[in-house]
């Protein structure tokens, strides 16, 4: 279910640039921005680096399995 939130202007012109760089709608971009920042708050050992790299990597298997060979 989706709901409306009012967010800054200036944020979401800030989203909206970095989504098309990184080729993903506003709310999405706004999501991955969310997603990274509750693992970071909850791991702050974690480089920045490291947490998009574990979010990209559960994404791709949650859309498919790696087969071997």
């Amino acid at each position: 279910m989706a709901i409306n939130v009012k967010l800054p202007k200036s944020l979401v012109e800030e989203a909206k640039r970095i989504a098309l760089a990184e080729h993903r709608s506003v709310p999405k971009q706004i999501e991955f921005y969310f997603r990274m920042a509750r693992v970071a708050e909850e791991n702050p050992e974690l480089s920045f680096k490291l947490i998009r790299e574990i979010l990209i990597a559960q994404a791709d298997e949650a859309v498919e399995e790696y087969q071997f060979g």
